[in-house]
């Protein structure tokens, strides 16, 4: 049976799709429906953190879906508060609400802000200054929030109340804030954007700043959160603790599963009926959110940060040796690659075509977002098929 040709007859064309059918995974590696064997550095786009099929997250699915697979938030249910609490217990905040995608976390943190912010200081504040390169989601909202127009064009008019500014500058923050601004959002590590990380200081600089201006500063860890980088928050690498942060793609082991977390003082804005969603904190979800961070902090984020730090060492030497690679960045297991050329499709299309999957961040910068259980063999392996697929290139 043709899945690629049934799929473009009847899926909504949406995505720019490979032509590969998976059909399964295990640990790092997926396989297609001819049994063909891919290592897989894409993860779901840092969603399959723990890799594919974990022993731990499918025996916690399994047992929740034999009690209940959907509770309404009307009532109460323990996954949802055995997860909330592991969140709360190693992070800043206080407070969690669940939801379902990274979208809907910023969406969330977005509302939280404005109503936060008009209750103490008045109908005024509801500006919300984002980054260029930034990504937050596809909602309108969110949309309205990344700081990239390719991704505006066609959905106008947008949200009001945002502006943009350049990642890493402290005095272009300084001003645009305005008499309306009420926060400011960022990635730590920007993803999809293209891998830049925050520089040293300037997350310290924006929370001195937020701080004197009586502004909301707002995290979003969707895809740098869940040990990707080597710590379970990316911000706990800089000593910088944000009002409210967001989190999704790796926190329920490949179930949709989104979440916003606020100190308690901000937290306080929202009362019953301000925002809800009917299936955020789903409990087999949450059950698996449970799994994902015991495994994360019994050794698995230990093994992201000595993994990347290899990984990171294996593409520096490869850039040494070809000249195509410009630079390359990032931490842990969030590493991007930037060559000298106009776009890296073939890159990604060779890769696969040779067993390693990879993806883009923008059009130069190859992503490289693994499962954090994965192995030095495997990392080598990977490098492996990278160094051959650009001596191909060059000759």
């Amino acid at each position: 049976m043709d899945y690629i040709q049934m799929g473009k007859e009847y899926v909504m064309n949406t995505y720019n799709r490979y032509p590969v059918v998976l059909v399964k995974g295990k640990g790092a590696v997926v396989y297609d429906e001819q049994g063909n064997e891919y290592l897989d550095f894409v993860a779901g786009i840092a969603v399959n953190n723990l890799g594919h099929c974990h022993p731990s997250v499918v025996a916690a699915i399994k047992g929740q879906v034999e009690n209940m697979i959907h509770c309404s938030n009307l009532y109460w249910h323990i996954p949802q508060v055995e997860l909330a609490k592991l969140l709360v217990e190693n992070s800043f905040g206080d407070k969690v609400f669940f939801c379902n995608s990274g979208a809907e976390a910023n969406e969330a943190a977005i509302k939280l802000a404005r109503k936060y912010s008009k209750k103490k200081y008045g109908e005024h504040k509801y500006g919300i200054i984002t980054m260029q390169h930034s990504f937050h989601g596809r909602t309108l909202g969110s949309l309205t929030a990344t700081g990239q127009t390719k991704y505006h064009e066609g959905f106008e008019p947008l949200v009001e109340g945002f502006k943009y500014v350049p990642f890493n500058d402290i005095d272009a923050l300084k001003d645009a804030i305005d008499e309306n601004t009420c926060a400011v959002m960022m990635e730590p590590i920007q993803g999809e954007g293209g891998i830049y990380e925050a520089d040293e200081g300037y997350l310290r600089k924006v929370r001195e700043l937020c701080d004197e201006k009586g502004l909301l500063l707002i995290f979003d860890e969707v895809q740098c959160g869940m040990g990707r980088t080597g710590e379970l928050f990316a911000y706990q690498h800089y000593g910088v603790q944000p009002d409210i942060m967001t989190l999704a793609k790796a926190i329920a082991g490949g179930l949709p599963l989104g979440a916003m977390i606020a100190t308690d003082e901000v937290a306080s804005a929202f009362k019953p009926g301000d925002h809800a969603s009917t299936f955020g904190g789903n409990p087999v979800a949450c059950a698996a959110g449970v799994a994902v961070i015991k495994e994360l902090l019994g050794g698995v984020i230990d093994n992201a940060r000595e993994i990347g730090e290899y990984l990171k060492s294996r593409l520096l030497e490869l850039n040494k040796t070809h000249p195509v690679i410009n630079e390359v960045r990032g931490r842990g297991l969030m590493l991007g690659v930037e060559f000298n050329m106009q776009e890296v499709a073939e890159v990604v299309n060779r890769a696969m075509k040779k067993g390693l999957l990879v993806l883009s961040a923008g059009h130069k910068v190859v992503r490289m977002v693994p499962p954090l259980i994965i192995t030095k063999a495997e990392v080598d392996k990977a490098v492996e098929i990278l160094d051959q697929v650009l001596k191909e290139m060059e000759v």
